[in-house]
């Protein structure tokens, strides 16, 4: 596949976003810890013409606002945060913090907003309304979404009439796909579990209670729920992310810890899946003998994600118009998932559609010889930047002109 952009950015467009793109890749910051990575994106607002608003969502949120006169008003969401990996693209531009990296993408996302604000920055003729421009702190924690618009985010700055999106993804760079109607990402729980053992000499194993063999039967078990108690035709994922007890081979912990993840298309179907992780961790500690019930703290919860069906489908025609019809593709649902519907609060319409990340030389080897593409959280997450970058500019940029020259979010 030709994985050439089909619109040119020009090179003073380009050239400011792809720095801001290498420094943030350069200098990641942790989901809470976003501050140095919240005044590089409120400054380049600023220079953009917005009034600034920092703190928001009661951490290190950003919102941009650009006025243009009476209209519509449009929202555009990047976020702030990375990861706890470890990089190992080996790129001149890699992480300088040890064990945190972009491994999402999120730094692309921020510099494609940039620069889709400064491209409607300077062609403030050829539209009217109100543009906001938002940056998001804790999207891999679920957090800062539901933070942002409970610190009165609408309130303050004005209800959207569309907020759009967009999330690096393993397909060609300078493509976009959109999703058909229905859920694009499940809504999701992230579960902290404690199991209470009691310790001692690991060449008296009789005479403990050993967590670790308890935790080990349990993530085992886990698996069940959607092996043996969901329909084969229902997606559902249940994932123990971590797993962590002792210190020491000679000496058996009194205590386990798992973090498990759980994610379903359905409400009832997630409540479901949640009831049997916690039955079966009381009933393999019931069988273990634990001294104490286990505990369970629920760290995150995520909503459905469901595209407005009316922006969908338009969105896609105006992408099909700015990048050319062949660079447009369709998603199925993902089980990715994201903290992102919680701006649909209020029934504010969302928009979000996936943009492809890997060069052309990566993804013809991945066609011609099965060559795995390093996955979204990978270590070797490494989008092919130059290409990816003004095709997320322009694809943002576009999909606001079209809702602020029409006024209208379909």
């Amino acid at each position: 596949m030709d994985t050439t952009p089909a619109t040119e950015v020009p090179e003073e467009e380009l050239r400011p976003a792809l720095e801001l793109y290498l420094d943030l890749h350069t200098h990641p910051e942790l989901s809470g810890h976003e501050a140095g990575t919240a005044d590089r994106f409120a400054t380049w607002l600023e220079l953009h013409g917005c009034t600034v608003a920092r703190g928001v969502g009661r951490g290190h949120g950003v919102v941009g606002v650009l006025r243009n006169g009476p209209g519509p008003t449009v929202m555009l969401r990047a976020e702030l945060d990375a990861l706890p990996v470890t990089e190992r693209t080996g790129l001149r531009y890699a992480s300088t913090v040890p064990g945190v990296m972009h491994a999402c993408g999120h730094d692309l996302h921020l510099a494609a907003a940039a620069g889709a604000l400064a491209r409607l920055a300077r062609s403030r003729t050829a539209w009217r309304g109100t543009l906001l421009v938002v940056g998001q702190p804790a999207e891999e924690t679920l957090q800062g979404a539901r933070a942002m618009v409970a610190d009165g985010l609408y309130e303050r700055f004005g209800t959207p009439d569309l907020v759009l999106a967009q999330h690096a993804a393993p397909l060609p760079a300078g493509t976009v796909a959109h999703a058909g109607p229905g859920p694009l990402m499940p809504a999701s729980t992230s579960l902290e579990v404690v199991i209470h053992g009691r310790g001692g000499h690991a060449g008296a194993p009789h005479l403990s209670v050993d967590p670790v063999l308890t935790a080990a039967a349990t993530v085992v078990r886990l698996q069940s729920v959607v092996a043996r108690e969901t329909a084969p035709a229902e997606p559902v994922v249940l994932t123990v992310g971590s797993l962590r007890a002792g210190d020491r081979a000679n000496v058996i912990p009194d205590r386990a810890e798992l973090s498990v993840s759980t994610r379903a298309f359905r409400d009832a179907t997630l409540a479901r899946v949640d009831a049997a992780v916690e039955r079966i961790v009381r009933a393999e500690c019931t069988a273990s003998g634990c001294p104490s019930e286990p505990e369970f703290s629920v760290t995150a919860r995520s909503p459905v994600l469901v595209p407005d069906a009316a922006a969908t489908a338009a969105l896609r025609r105006v992408h099909e118009a700015a990048l050319g019809a062949r660079r447009v593709t369709l998603t199925p649902p993902l089980t990715a998932t994201e903290d992102y519907a919680a701006f649909g609060t209020g029934g504010v319409p969302l928009a979000y559609w996936l943009l492809g990340t890997v060069g052309a030389a990566r993804w013809r080897r991945a066609v011609e010889s099965g060559e795995p593409v390093p996955p979204n959280h990978a270590p070797e997450f490494a989008p092919d930047v130059r290409t990816a970058l003004p095709t997320g500019i322009t694809a943002l940029a576009a999909a606001a002109l079209h809702v602020l020259t029409v006024g209208e979010g379909t």
